[in-house]
């Protein structure tokens, strides 16, 4: 396999396989969960899965301009990188948000894809440390470290209400 097409299978496996960590993908982790779920905070200064799906759809979207060379632009929710949730738990908006991360999701594997495999040991114009390969790594291990956040999450959430809180 050729290393781009690594690096793709990295962020998007191939269907019927799960990432290589072993676990879901950010997105395979979103299926089944409802706005309440996604709402709630463990304690008052933690992420909700929400909060943590809106976080993983900015780094998706940021590095994918730096692949694709398209710049700076405007995420669609601000701040950008920890975008709040609504005040409360909003089916619509939740369906929205879920969907934003499947956005910038398949925007980034196709930047990656188009990605000519010469560059990946260059740095974009815009970075002076990382190389478009190191971009690529580490969106596929920051998806990988946040997903086990929202597993955490779902799993605090659902034994909270298998005890009745």
């Amino acid at each position: 396999m050729a290393p781009l097409d690594l690096l793709v299978h990295a962020i998007q496996p191939a269907a019927g396989h799960g990432a290589w960590h072993g676990g879901p993908t950010p997105i395979g982790a979103l299926r089944g969960v409802a706005a309440d779920e996604a709402w709630w905070r463990p304690a008052p200064r933690r992420k909700s899965i929400w909060m943590l799906t809106l976080h993983i759809a900015y780094w998706k979207y940021a590095i994918r301009r730096v692949l694709d060379g398209s710049g700076r632009g405007g995420f669609p929710r601000g701040p950008s990188n920890w975008p709040p949730p609504p005040d409360r738990a909003d089916a619509a908006r939740w369906a929205e948000d879920v969907a934003l991360l499947k956005q910038e999701h398949a925007r980034l594997v196709e930047a990656v894809a188009a990605l000519p495999p010469g560059r990946l040991g260059r740095r974009p114009p815009s970075s002076r440390r990382w190389t478009y390969g190191d971009l690529v790594i580490g969106i596929a291990l920051h998806d990988a470290y946040h997903t086990g956040q929202v597993q955490l999450v779902k799993r605090l959430y659902r034994e909270r209400r298998s005890l009745g809180r």
